[in-house]
């Protein structure tokens, strides 16, 4: 279990508002990283139980003929079908979250101090369970709508379908204990959110 001075601290958002950014900023503020996304992408690589389990689901149309997931052709699937999003979310939660928890641990029996677990999917996996703070970052729909086509070479459709597959700025707001508004340059996002971080740091120590 966590040893009582190790404290997490949960980073989410929506896609192309700059969590990734974010991030990285707290980490050069002291925070240990767990990637919740780099995760995502272990639990899937072929040979895994998870990757299985998806093949199983989706069939042979998401594998590449190397047995590699085919992400695009899967991302066609689940950001146009909420309910497959949701079986896939179902399917891959459970592998994500043990390794969320093992990593936990293991910077707690290093004596971390402080944990921040980025994580895209951090309500709808439960991961929040886990932390001490949520913290997200979120910005205008139009602005992320065109980091997105600038990040992923995409059309601005696809842009906007990523975007309504998550959850609403509202819910965000609500359920989070500091919010970053990333809505200007990248010197106003360093200066924001290195004065969040070390804040965090103070608070969750005393």
């Amino acid at each position: 279990m966590m040893e009582p001075h190790t404290i997490v601290v949960g980073l989410t958002g929506q896609t192309g508002a700059g969590k990734s950014t974010v991030s990285e900023i707290f980490v050069r503020h002291g925070f240990m990283l767990i990637d919740a996304d780099k995760i995502s992408h272990e639990v899937v690589e072929p040979g895994m139980p998870c990757l299985a389990e998806i093949f199983d689901y989706f069939g042979d149309s998401v594998r590449n003929p190397d047995g590699s997931l085919d992400r695009k052709a899967l991302a066609k699937i689940v950001f146009t079908d909420k309910k497959k999003l949701e079986s896939l979310n179902s399917i891959c939660y459970p592998f994500i979250t043990e390794e969320i928890f093992r990593k936990i641990n293991q910077f707690a029996e290093q004596e971390c101090h402080f944990i921040l677990l980025d994580a895209p999917t951090l309500f709808e996996s439960r991961a929040s369970d886990f932390c001490d703070m949520i913290i997200s970052v979120v910005a205008n729909p139009e602005i992320r709508c065109a980091r997105i086509m600038a990040r992923d070479a995409m059309s601005e459709q696809a842009a906007r379908e990523r975007m309504n597959a998550q959850l609403d700025e509202a819910f965000f707001i609500q359920h989070s204990d500091y919010v970053i508004h990333n809505n200007g340059n990248l010197e106003q996002l360093s200066d924001l959110s290195g004065e969040v971080a070390d804040k965090v740091k103070i608070y969750l120590s005393n």
